[in-house]
């Protein structure tokens, strides 16, 4: 069972959450730009949140903001706003 969130288990989850940001940005559906550009935007702040958090030590803070940033990106994959269909990265259909 793992109950700690350690700094090993941020940088896994920055990591996989960087490769998912880097892939929709090169996969954006044809007329969904605008939704994109805020979903993108809400994902870079919420990253940097967690670079905010983790810089401090806060690793609970820094793994929501994480999850969040995640979140944002699934949503916009499962609203056809980003074509994309790895399922390591992303929640696909």
């Amino acid at each position: 069972m793992q109950d700690k969130i350690t700094a090993e288990k941020i940088e896994k989850y920055f990591d996989l959450t960087t490769r998912a940001l880097k892939e929709v940005k090169k996969n954006i559906i044809k007329g969904r730009e605008k939704y994109a550009r805020e979903i993108i935007e809400m994902v870079e702040n919420y990253l940097s949140d967690a670079r905010h958090f983790e810089k401090k030590g806060d690793f609970v803070n820094a793994f929501a903001a994480l999850n969040y940033a995640h979140g944002w990106i699934d949503a916009g994959v499962r609203l056809d706003v980003f074509d994309v269909h790895d399922s390591k990265l992303f929640t696909v259909k």
